[in-house]
């Protein structure tokens, strides 16, 4: 039988759960290649055997064809393969928002200057254990510090 505390011993704080900062990875890529160079990654996780289900892909600029097409269907159908959680989730920046963290976070920073500067940011807070950007080196660089 498990010993009882007394009323006047103090509970053990929890400790603090480990925070690990995920790795960054940058592909250097034009604002035209970077969405070839994030499905390249993509790509690249899955074959060496990441779960689909890892990855979410954001994009700054232009959709993902994939996103385009399955928001084609209604935004209801959109999110609930999101929530699902069970394949490769294509977001806009400006839905990063809403999108639910992953193990591998890809941004393709194809555009939507304004975005980068905000979406960055966030993408790192949704990666927990690798965040990917494909772009340009100068700006991606000013936004998650020098030396990325």
């Amino acid at each position: 039988m498990p010993a009882q505390r007394s009323s006047r011993e103090p509970a053990k704080p929890e400790p603090p759960a480990p925070t690990a900062t995920p790795q960054i990875q940058l592909i250097p890529a034009s604002v035209e290649g970077a969405l070839d160079a994030a499905e390249e990654a993509v790509d690249l996780l899955l074959e060496s055997g990441r779960a689909p289900a890892d990855v979410l892909v954001i994009t700054t600029g232009e959709q993902h064809p994939w996103a385009a097409h399955e928001l084609s269907f209604g935004e209801a159908a959109y999110w609930a393969q999101h929530d699902a959680g069970d394949d490769v989730f294509y977001a806009d920046a400006s839905a990063v928002s809403r999108a639910v963290g992953r193990p591998v976070v890809v941004v393709a920073v194809n555009g939507g200057v304004e975005a980068v500067a905000a979406t960055l940011p966030q993408a790192l807070g949704l990666a927990g254990a690798l965040l990917i950007v494909c772009g340009d080196p100068k700006q991606i660089n000013s936004v998650l510090g020098a030396g990325v």
